[in-house]
Parts: structure tokens; sequence; C-alpha cells
């Protein structure tokens, strides 16, 4: 049984299980849901993903755990929190980065927003983050919308071209939204009051 991190009205968030890394990509891998993220995997790419996402837990104690909905233990996709790593993310290469990938038939429903704020949570709390990154595609505006929801402020001088895509695809250029510890308790309550 995967070790569960955190726990939300409607979600659980956890460790990998074996078992997830097939359903995962069978649920994970269509074109609405990896429009902003270069595209429809190839098995062999999101295995060595997951490899990646299981060493992130296994190196740092945190990754982008599984976010599955308590009613029916449905993997809805991941969030969670990851140190930045992109080719190009040199000014916040290291940095925690909560990220999040959710099923389309899982968007619009706060499910989101929901493993957001506790991975946030966690990133504060447990992890003693000073402060937290999020990266998104310029043209991703419902995940921009979500890091303003979340209290992230946009940092235009972070921005960078992921260099794993050509710099004129759609995929580039990436933003960077970032909260200081500080501004989470304030941050949490306004999101908390808000709808999705």
């Amino acid at each position: 049984m995967a070790k569960v991190i955190a726990e939300t009205e409607r979600l659980r968030l956890r460790e990998w299980d074996p078992d997830d890394e097939v359903r995962f990509y069978d649920v994970m891998n269509t074109l609405a849901v990896m429009r902003w993220l270069g595209g429809l995997q190839e098995p062999e790419e999101w295995s060595a993903g997951y490899q990646r996402l299981r060493a992130y837990q296994r190196d740092f104690g945190f990754t982008f755990w599984i976010v599955e909905r308590k009613a029916d233990d449905e993997i809805l996709g991941f969030c969670g929190l990851k140190r930045a790593n992109a080719p190009g993310a040199d000014a916040i290469a290291g940095e925690i980065e909560i990220g999040w990938r959710l099923r389309e038939d899982a968007w619009g429903q706060g499910y989101a927003k929901e493993a957001a704020i506790a991975a946030l949570n966690a990133a504060f709390d447990r992890f003693e983050a000073p402060r937290v990154v999020a990266v998104t595609a310029l043209g991703n505006l419902p995940s921009q919308g979500l890091m303003e929801r979340l209290g992230m402020t946009r940092r235009d001088d972070l921005d960078f071209v992921d260099q794993r895509f050509p710099a004129d695809s759609e995929v580039n250029p990436q933003v960077v939204f970032v909260i200081n510890a500080d501004a989470w308790p304030a941050a949490r309550e306004a999101a908390l009051t808000t709808s999705r």
C-alpha cells in the first residue's frame, strides 16, 4: 500500500505504486492533457518519467504524487513538488517547484486547486521551503489562472526557454510564478474561500 502524503475533503495525495506506471499512462497520455507538455509520449518516454518521479521521492522526500479521488480510488493525475530542473531554468534551478497534471474529465471541478493547496502546505510546513515556484507555457492560461488563485505572482524576470523543445514551439517560452512562505497563510485562506 502506497504511503499517503496528504488528504483533502475529496482527494488523497500518495506515493506511487508499481502498478501506477501503466494506469497513469493509460488515462493521462492524451492530446488535451499533454498539449502544453511537449505532446504525446511513447511508453518508453513515460517509463523514464515515472522512474524520475520515483527517484525524486527517494532523493528529496517529495515528488509529483498521485492524486486519487477518495470516493472511488480513481487516479485523477498527479500534483506535488520537485526540484526545478528544466534545461534553461537556471534562475530557479534546485528550488522547490509545484506542479500538477490532471486527466481531462477531472478539469473544472476544483481538484487541481484542492491538491495544490495540500502540496503547498507540505512545501512550507513539512519541507520548510522559503518559496515555491511554478512553471508553465506562456499559452497555458488555465494553469496560470490556478497559480494566481493560489496567490502566486508572475515573475517575468525568471521566464525561460525550455531547451528540450524548439524555442518557437507552443511549449515555449515557459513562465514562472512564485510564492514566498510568509505569503502562504493569507493566500491559502483566500484560495479556500474562492471557487475552483
